[in-house]
């Protein structure tokens, strides 16, 4: 079993500061443009600015990077950066709308889109109801972010623009599903891991990979050992993003320590916390998913996660999925050096803390 790694491991680095910086040239250019023709324009673009900067792993520019790496490119190539910074805005696309979706209140530790132009709203006393106004500039920051991904895509290779429409509709087909299964309450652990699959996992990890290898111009002959690594190690990733869902600490998540609880989440946490609960413990788990869960409420349901197994099954899980995506990419027909870098980022990622 791993350990929790607080540090961003070097094959992480290596593309954070460079991708970073194309972003940063993107936001100056855009909100200079704008700007030029309205005031009223800037805010917008700086929130995006905001949520873009201010936080995230770079994962997925990280895996698209060794891909490409892997499948034979060239380090200094721009066209793994300009993707990288594509996968950053896709990103930020989906956080803004999943916010407005979940009602949070809180993203990478500051308050949510929609929420702060709601409480602009009311402050400034304009006409109609704030709420609406506060998700309705929301989602229009989100489709923004999409628009800046599609540009920042490359093109060069006419297998990248096949993976980015399937990776941007598996995403938004496993966001209605996560959707669907809160309303329900759904805790049926195979739709719990399917949703876990397509709404993260895959857009995360096996994507971005496929990417990388496409822009490298060796989609067809990778694909499938890239697959064999980074789909359980997706599915690895969801889960650990679940556990910090339920336990994680405000100051390294980013958002209300058991938010996901009053969201009401269908993960295969609680799935396997439901399958073997007494009735004392059903009782608890029936209170997940309501808002207005206090700290006290939210122990009491970590602590039924814990004592039922759930947690030490979900640790398990882990440990084996992220096994099975090591022993695939020991396999895989890519450069030694992508290699070493693509076991260093499947134990940062199966074992973080944030």
């Amino acid at each position: 079993m791993g350990t929790p790694d607080h540090a961003a491991p070097p094959s992480l680095l290596v593309v954070a500061d460079r991708v970073e910086a194309r972003l940063e040239r993107v936001f100056e250019v855009e909100i200079a443009r704008w700007r030029e023709l309205s005031a009223d324009l800037e805010p917008p673009l700086e929130s995006l600015r905001t949520l873009v900067m201010s936080g995230g792993k770079r994962l997925r520019p990280a895996f698209c990077y060794w891909g490409f790496i892997g499948a034979g490119g060239a380090p200094d190539d721009p066209t793994v950066i300009d993707a990288g910074a594509a996968f950053e805005m896709l990103q930020a696309f989906a956080l803004v709308h999943d916010d407005v979706m979940d009602g949070s209140s809180m993203r990478r530790g500051a308050r949510t889109a929609h929420l702060a132009y709601g409480d602009r709203h009311a402050g400034d006393g304009w006409r109609g109801e704030p709420r609406r106004f506060g998700e309705g500039v929301a989602i229009l920051i989100g489709d923004l972010a999409h628009v800046y991904a599609d540009q920042l895509l490359p093109r060069t290779e006419p297998d990248v623009q096949r993976v980015w429409d399937e990776l941007r509709i598996e995403l938004n087909m496993g966001q209605y599903l996560d959707l669907l299964g809160t309303a329900r309450a759904d805790i049926d652990p195979e739709v719990a891991r399917r949703i876990a699959r397509y709404k993260s996992g895959k857009y995360t990890i096996e994507r971005p990979l496929h990417v990388g290898a496409a822009l490298a111009g060796r989609l067809p002959d990778l694909e499938a050992d890239l697959s064999a690594y980074g789909d359980p190690l997706g599915e690895a990733f969801q889960l650990r993003d679940d556990l910090l869902g339920a336990f994680g600490e405000e100051s390294a998540t980013g958002k209300p320590v058991g938010d996901d609880l009053r969201e009401g989440k269908p993960t295969p946490l609680l799935a396997a916390a439901a399958a073997t609960a007494d009735p004392a413990q059903a009782a608890v788990l029936e209170e997940v998913g309501t808002p207005d869960l206090d700290d006290e409420d939210i122990a009491a349901i970590q602590q039924v996660l814990t004592d039922t197994g759930a947690v030490r099954a979900i640790e398990r899980s882990i440990d084996e999925l992220t096994a099975e995506a090591l022993a695939a990419i020991e396999k895989a027909d890519i450069t030694e050096e992508a290699r070493a870098a693509l076991v260093e980022l499947a134990h940062f990622v199966a074992w973080r803390d944030a």
